[in-house]
C-alpha cells in the first residue's frame, strides 16, 4: 500500500514538472532562450603562489600533540638477557649500569648492550595489543644513553626495537631519561609541551614512564624490579622526521659541541681519505644524510667575513626559526644551548638549515641551583651574551635584521609564557611526579627535600620575567671575549684578548689584573682604562698565576671574559689560569668538559 502511494505521488510530481516546463516555453513569446552551463571564471580559482624549498618556514604537525595527556604514566616491563658477540649484546645488566660513556672511551670500545624484551602494560601486567604482548623472545637491545648523565647512579636508557618486532606509538627507538640533575623531574616535558603550543617551533612527543626491569643476565634476580619514573622523549631520527612531516632523506645532525667554525681538520667529506667519523661525531652526530658537502658549503660561507652576514643568514637559515629558538631558550634560561643540546636539520633539496630543540632539563633552574649550591648562572650566561662565543650566533646578532626578529620573538613568547600557564602546567606535572620522586627507588637519589621541592616549584614561573629583564640588560652591556695566553716579547710578557663589542657603538675600555690567587685579594699587576685589548708585564718566576680582564662601556656597564678557573666549589668566571715552568715556558690551564 505504501509503495503504491509513493508511486502515485511520484507521478503527480512528474506531471507538475512537465506543466511548468510548457508554461515557461509558452511565455517566451517566440524568443529563443539559450541556457548556458555555468562555469567558474579564472578569477574564481585562487592558486597559492609556489614557494621554493629555501623559503619554507619550519612547521610541526600540531595534531600529534592533541591527545597527549600530561598526567599519563605508561608502565613498561623490560626483561634483559645476554645476547651474542656479533651484536655486542653479550654483556650483563650490571655492566650496563656500571660503565659511563667516559669509561667506554677509556677502554676504547663501543657502548655495551644487552638483549631485551620490552612490553607495555599496566599495574596488573601486559596489555593485549600493546608492544610485546604474547612475545617471549627479545624484541630490542638496551644500552646506556647520554653523556654527562651516564656517570650518575641512575642511568638513562636507549631501547632500540628490532626490525619487524613492532613499534610503540610509531617509534622504534625509546629513550628513557631519569633527569637526575633536575630535582623537579619534569622540566624537559614542560619545555616540549610549551613548544607544542608555539607555531614557529618544532617539538617532540614526551610521556612519563614507570619502568620495571627483570634481569636474567648473570647474577640477575629474575624478578621485576621497580626502577621508578622516567620521561620518554621521542628520538629525532629519520622516523621522527617523517612523522612530523619533514624530509626523512634530509640532513640531520645532533650537536655535541659545535660553534659553527669551519673545523677543517674534522668536518670533511666522508670520501676524504682522512675522514674520521668518530672525530666528526665528537662535534656533530650524523642522524640523517651523510653527504656533508652542503654542511661544508654553509660553513665555508659563514666563516668568510667578506660575505655580508645578512646575505649568508638569508641564504642558509630561516630567521624566524632561529630567532624563536633562541628567544625561547633565553626566556626559560636554558643556558647550555650555546654549542650543544640542539639538532640542525636541512631538507635534501634545500640550502637552509633549521634548529630543533633537544634537552631542556636545565631550564628555569635559578632557585634550584641556589638551594643545591651549584654554580649560579653568571652575567654573560644571561641574554644574548650567552651565545656570543658561537660564530653563527655572534654574526647573526651583529645584524640589525636578526636583532629585530629576536626582539619580536622575545615579546611574542613572553606573552605566551605567562605565570598562570607555567604554574598550571607545573602543578599538574608535580601532582604526578612528586609521589614517585619521594619513594624508592628515586627517593634515594633525590637531591633536595620535599619542602625544598615545593619551594622550587613555586619559583619557576617567576623566572620568565627575570630572564626577560636580563635579556634587555644584556643588549646594553659589552659582549664577553676570550683571553689569550701570555707570550714572551723581549724582556716582557705580553697578553692579548679579543676586542669586546657594544651594540650601541660605545667606546670600550679594559681593566687587567694579575695575581697569585683566583680571589685577587692581592695583585702583582693591575692596569685600568686600557683602550686596546693588550697588556704588558714583567717576566714572571716559575709558578701558578691568574689573570682577569673586564670590559666597560661609556655607560659604565661591565662584562668579564668567557674564561674560567675550576675550583672544588665550582667555576670562577672571567679568570684565566696559566703556569710558568722552570724553563720559563708558559702553559695555559685547560679543562675537559664532562
Amino acid at each position: 500500500m505504501q509503495y503504491n502511494n509513493l508511486g502515485a505521488q511520484s507521478k503527480k510530481i512528474r506531471l507538475a514538472a512537465l506543466f511548468l516546463a510548457m508554461s515557461v516555453l509558452l511565455c517566451s513569446c517566440g524568443r529563443t532562450t539559450v541556457v548556458k552551463e555555468e562555469k567558474p571564471s579564472g578569477a574564481d580559482i585562487v592558486k597559492q603562489t609556489p614557494t621554493k624549498a629555501d623559503q619554507v618556514h619550519l612547521r610541526d604537525k600540531k595534531l600529534l600533540y592533541k591527545n597527549q595527556d600530561p598526567t599519563e604514566v605508561v608502565i613498561m616491563y623490560l626483561t634483559v638477557s645476554s645476547g651474542n658477540d656479533a651484536e655486542n649484546t653479550n654483556h650483563t645488566w650490571e655492566e650496563i649500569n656500571t660503565y659511563s660513556v667516559y669509561d667506554y672511551e677509556r677502554m676504547g670500545v663501543d657502548r655495551y648492550k644487552v638483549d631485551g624484551l620490552l612490553q607495555v602494560g599496566d599495574k596488573n601486567g601486559i596489555i593485549p595489543g600493546e608492544l610485546g604482548y604474547n612475545q617471549l623472545s627479545p624484541n630490542c637491545t638496551v644500552q646506556v644513553r647520554g653523556q654527562t648523565s651516564s656517570k650518575f647512579a641512575q642511568k638513562n636508557y636507549k631501547i632500540s626495537i628490532k626490525d619487524n618486532k613492532g613499534q610503540w606509538r610509531g617509534q622504534s627507538t625509546i629513550a628513557l631519561n631519569k633527569h637526575e640533575q633536575d630535582s623537579l623531574r619534569f622540566r624537559n616535558k614542560l619545555a616540549y609541551d610549551l613548544i607544542a603550543g608555539i607555531d614557529q617551533m618544532m617539538g617532540l612527543r614526551t610521556t612519563f614512564v614507570h619502568l620495571y626491569v627483570k634481569d636474567t643476565t648473570a647474577s640477575g634476580s629474575g624478578e621485576f624490579r621497580d626502577y621508578g619514573l622516567y620521561t620518554q622523549v621521542e628520538q629525532l631520527n629519520r622516523t621522527a622526521l617523517r612523522t612530523h612531516g619533514l624530509d626523512r632523506n634530509g640532513h640531520l645532525y645532533k650537536i655535541n659541541f659545535f660553534e659553527f667554525f669551519r673545523y677543517e681538520d674534522t668536518v670533511k667529506l666522508k670520501t676524504d681519505p682522512t675522514y674520521d667519523l668518530k672525530a666528526f661525531e665528537s662535534l656533530l652526530e650524523v642522524k640523517g644524510n651523510d653527504d656533508h658537502s652542503k654542511l661544508i658549503k654553509m660553513l665555508d660561507e659563514l666563516n668568510d667575513y667578506s660575505i655580508p652576514m645578512d646575505k649568508t643568514l638569508e641564504k642558509y637559515f630561516d630567521i624566524e626559526n632561529l630567532s624563536y629558538w633562541m628567544a625561547f631558550h633565553i626566556l626559560i634560561g636554558n643556558i647550555d644551548t650555546q654549542s650543544r643540546n640542539v639538532y640542525i636539520y636541512s631538507p635534501l633539496n634545500s640550502e637552509r638549515w633549521y634548529f630543533i630543540t633537544w634537552d631542556n632539563d636545565g631550564s628555569l633552574a635559578r632557585t634550584e641551583n641556589k638551594i643545591r649550591q651549584r654554580t649560579v648562572q653568571i652575567e654573560w650566561e644571561s641574554g644574548v651574551s650567552n651565545y656570543w662565543g658561537n660564530v653563527l650566533f655572534q654574526r647573526s646578532l651583529k645584524t640589525e635584521t636578526f636583532r629585530k626578529a629576536l626582539d619580536a620573538a622575545i615579546k611574542d613568547l613572553r606573552s605566551y609564557l605567562t605565570t598562570e600557564r607555567i604554574n598550571n602546567m607545573a602543578n599538574t606535572y608535580a601532582s604526578v611526579v612528586k609521589p614517585y620522586v619521594y619513594r624508592m627507588p628515586d627517593s634515594e637519589h633525590a637531591p633536595i627535600t620535599s619542602a625544598e621541592y615545593d619551594t622550587v616549584l613555586r619559583s619557576i614561573a617567576g623566572e620568565i620575567d627575570t630572564n626577560y629583564k636580563l635579556y634587555k640588560e644584556s643588549l646594553k652591556k659589552p659582549m664577553p671575549f676570550y683571553i689569550g695566553t701570555p707570550q714572551k716579547l723581549d724582556d716582557k710578557l705580553v697578553v692579548e684578548w679579543e676586542s669586546s663589542f657594544d651594540f650601541s657603538s660605545e667606546t670600550i675600555s679594559y681593566s687587567f689584573e694579575l695575581s697569585k690567587n683566583y680571589t685577587f685579594s692581592s695583585t702583582i699587576e693591575k692596569k685600568e682604562n686600557l683602550k686596546i685589548p693588550t697588556a704588558e708585564f714583567a717576566i714572571l718566576p716559575p709558578g701558578k698565576y691568574f689573570m682577569r680582564v673586564s670590559a666597560t662601556n661609556e655607560s659604565g656597564l661591565s662584562q668579564y671574559a668567557f674564561d674560567y678557573y675550576v675550583t672544588d666549589n665550582g667555576k670562577v668566571y672571567g679568570t684565566k689560569c696559566f703556569y710558568v715552568d722552570k724553563n720559563g715556558r708558559i702553559v695555559e690551564d685547560t679543562y675537559v668538559e664532562g
